[in-house]
């Protein structure tokens, strides 16, 4: 398989990088590090020691060292004598070891002799992970690891990436593709969003109309949904779907990576798609249904007959025989009440049950789904609307309208994951403010503003921080309808959702990571032919300077890459001046002078074109 992103983490720094450091250029930030001298050599003659060769962990680091040109010998150390094998030139995978250690943590050891990674199930991959972040190989089987001791576990137990598959669909190469990245940054949950308005992406044997009908749109609409031209469409039929086997085949690719993947099956809201597989699952099945073209939210709901339950019940039956985890995500947003309120059977319905009004009517719904979900012994997750008209008694809250309804929820004892757009946990925001950046739905989340998210709110005390449970990037995908914007709208603000979900908070340091770490890493993708978006130099940030004489020091985002400069109003390109030492400008007095900058990474990426304004 191609796709690993361990190739990718082949060529890194320099040690003395990693000993300038205090993070060693690990990302997301280990809860602590201890720096020693030396390096440890890896070269054709080192020995992998392993105590249990068929754990996938083992396996994992195994594959990386083949993929990527190493030829190590691997020992069972239960089947030889280990008075044969010097500790000399070794690297030890132990997963049976003394002590005490958070079931996700790990200890990495680094001599000048040996390397000792230990830890539990998944603590052993993440040391592993963290392991072959520090490899520095420019020689096809040699490399230097820099020494250090290092302990480390996650801040949460749920670190999530969620993906939307329904809005535009990605083939599972990519899906493939976005578990290595997760994986690579120690994200342990990949949130499915399977089915929504614009199409219905999993393969139900017992309802085939979902993806024989529900899976295409006759078009779609092209650039935003609302405005001059929303009346604007491609004419040309969209579609995709996951059959089973191939969602299998991605589950226990996830499972290699300890990833668990939570499936999302939209209801009662955004739920277009299905009803127009099957239209009796409406309130009005004599209406004319499509899969819908644009954008936002659709009138026609589920309605919550018992035909209804009956036909998603069989559909979450046949999802959980095919995912294995604890959760099941029923959505349970933007859910409009007009097709219930114009309704005779569910107007009834709300009398016989003494509901107030529809709120409770799709409490009513998302609490007979859970029941379901429960009796197989799963629990639920939705949306923070799913706490309108009461909550379910074991739904656990996913919180995206800013942090009410996570806060409301953990006060009411129920399990938290925080994902507040208003928190930039929303990655089809823009990454700035300029006009410059792609299309996507609006907002602005730099990548700043995702890094210094906390999930727990302040107005919670110590015994409801307990039920923040994680913290998740979500990608909706209206406006990126390929691989590659989808990686450069997530790329590098997913290094962030790791380290607000994994590290210490007290740990946490921007400048070091963006301009250190994050500059590393992004270099590493650009030699892997990665998507992402480059970043303005730093120092280069639209600005305006009041100054006779201005010193301008820039620093490059990307290792490897250029900063090239003009100060004639034009846009710069590599032909202009390239940028290789502080900057000194008179001004003259009432005059302005634009100094524009563009960076280009060795790939040929390029970042916005920054604006500094110097004036007299």
């Amino acid at each position: 398989m191609k796709h690993t992103l361990l190739l990718l983490l082949l060529v890194l720094s320099t040690t003395a990088f990693a000993q300038k450091d205090p993070y060693m250029g690990i990302i997301p930030a280990p809860v602590s590090v201890t720096k020693t001298p030396g390096e440890f050599k890896l070269d054709p003659e080192t020995i992998i020691l392993v105590d249990t060769p068929d754990n996938k962990a083992v396996r994992f680091f195994n594959n990386y060292l083949k993929n990527a040109g190493y030829v190590n010998t691997v020992v069972d150390v239960n089947r030889v004598d280990r008075k044969n094998y010097s500790l000399k030139n070794t690297i030890t995978l132990s997963l049976n070891f003394k002590g005490n250690m958070s079931p996700e943590g790990y200890k990495l050891q680094i001599t000048g002799q040996q390397i000792i990674v230990e830890g539990r199930g998944a603590g052993l991959f993440y040391g592993i992970q963290t392991l072959i972040q520090l490899i520095h190989g420019t020689n096809p089987g040699y490399a230097t690891i820099p020494c250090a001791v290092i302990n480390d576990y996650p801040r949460f137990p749920y670190r999530g990436m969620h993906l939307d598959v329904a809005r535009h669909f990605f083939d599972v190469d990519f899906v493939k593709k976005y578990l290595d990245l997760m994986a690579a940054y120690k994200l342990n949950n990949f949130h499915w969003h399977l089915t929504d308005d614009q199409g219905w992406r999993i393969e139900i044997k017992k309802y085939p109309k979902l993806t024989e009908v529900g899976s295409i749109r006759a078009q779609t609409k092209i650039g935003r949904a609302g405005g001059i031209d929303s009346d604007l469409y491609d004419n040309t039929p969209y579609g995709g779907f996951y059959t089973q086997d191939q969602i299998e085949d991605i589950i226990h690719y996830a499972e290699d990576r300890y990833i668990n993947i939570v499936p999302e099956i939209e209801m009662p809201g955004h739920s277009l798609a299905a009803v127009t597989a099957y239209p009796e699952l409406s309130c009005d099945p004599s209406k004319p249904y499509k899969v819908k073209e644009t954008w936002g939210e659709s009138q026609d709901v589920l309605c919550p007959t018992d035909e209804t339950f009956k036909m998603m019940d069989e559909i979450l039956m046949e999802v959980m025989n095919i995912f294995p985890g604890k959760y099941i995500h029923i959505g349970g947003d933007e859910c409009p009440k007009i097709a219930w309120q114009k309704s005779d059977f569910c107007r009834q319905l709300m009398s016989e049950q003494n509901m107030n009004d529809a709120s409770n009517l799709e409490s009513y719904f998302i609490s007979r789904i859970e029941k379901f979900v429960n009796a197989q012994g799963r629990q639920i997750i939705g949306w923070d609307e799913i706490l309108e008209g009461g909550l379910a008694p074991n739904a656990t809250v996913m919180s995206w309208r800013g942090e009410g309804g996570g806060i409301a929820a953990a006060q009411l004892g129920h399990d938290v994951i925080m994902t507040p757009g208003s928190g930039g946990l929303y990655l089809d925001h823009a990454q700035s403010k300029s006009a410059q950046e792609p299309l996507s739905i609006g907002g602005n989340a730099p990548l700043s503003k995702t890094y210094s998210y906390d999930p727990i709110p302040a107005a919670l005390n110590t015994e409801q921080q307990k039920h923040v449970i994680g913290v998740q990037g979500n990608v909706w995908t209206e406006y990126m309808s390929t691989p590659a914007k989808v990686e450069y709208m997530i790329l590098p603000r997913m290094f962030a959702v790791s380290e607000v979900a994994w590290t210490p908070k007290e740990n946490k340091d921007y400048t070091n990571f963006s301009e250190e770490r994050v500059a590393k890493h992004l270099a590493k993708l650009d030699a892997q032919g990665y998507d992402y978006r480059v970043p303005v130099a730093y120092g280069a940030e639209d600005t305006t300077i009041n100054g006779n004489k201005i010193n301008v020091v820039l620093k490059t985002p990307v290792d490897g890459a250029k900063i090239f400069y003009t100060i004639d109003g034009y846009a710069p390109r590599e032909t202009d001046l390239e940028y290789k030492e502080p900057l000194q400008f008179t001004i003259p007095e009432h005059k302005t002078i634009h100094l524009k900058t563009i960076t280009i990474t060795p790939s040929g990426k390029r970042s916005i074109i920054s604006d500094i304004k110097m004036v007299n």
